[in-house]
């Protein structure tokens, strides 16, 4: 059985070896996330640290899937915290480990983050992905607009560059 839900930083602290697998696994399946191959677990540790501060001052939502006691999944919702913008988010890193895949659990931790930032005033969300991926074929089947395209935005984790798609979603 499946369980998605909303951790504070003091929740996703125990959480951290999980989620650091997730990330690895992630980006050693080929996922343009922002970090280079190789990129084992402890290599996560760091990243995930700063996400749990930033979980801890309100500037991020995270959410997280388990499935048979262990952390399976995660996605972030970063809120905007320029004058300008108390509407908007930026939906970052929805992963799923290579072995939960096909469980519904995209679809589940993004309805998740969308309800939870349309709660804290959130109405319009936006992200990014690597053209051409598997991450980008799922979005418009989650209601995402797509915005465009930009070349050479970001490098895979093999190296040579990725497009990048932009996508944006009303909520609330």
């Amino acid at each position: 059985m499946s369980m998605i839900r909303i951790v504070s930083a003091e929740e996703a602290l125990p959480l951290l070896s999980d989620l650091s697998e997730v990330l690895s696994d992630c980006v050693n399946g080929g996922a343009s996330l922002g970090f280079m191959l190789p990129f084992a677990p402890q290599d996560a540790v760091g990243y995930w640290r700063d996400v749990f501060a930033s979980v801890a001052a309100g500037q991020i939502i995270l959410a997280v899937a388990e499935h048979e006691g262990r952390v399976v999944g995660t996605v972030q919702v970063g809120l905007a915290q320029k004058p300008n913008q108390p509407h908007r988010g930026d939906l970052m890193k929805l992963l799923v480990h290579r072995s939960a895949r096909g469980l519904g659990l995209s679809r589940k931790l993004m309805a998740a983050v969308e309800t939870e930032a349309a709660r804290r005033g959130r109405s319009l969300l936006v992200l990014d992905t690597a053209t051409g991926s598997e991450a980008e074929a799922i979005y418009p089947r989650f209601g995402w607009e797509k915005v465009g395209v930009i070349p050479d935005y970001a490098l895979w984790p093999q190296g040579g560059f990725c497009d990048s798609t932009f996508f944006y979603k009303r909520i609330g």
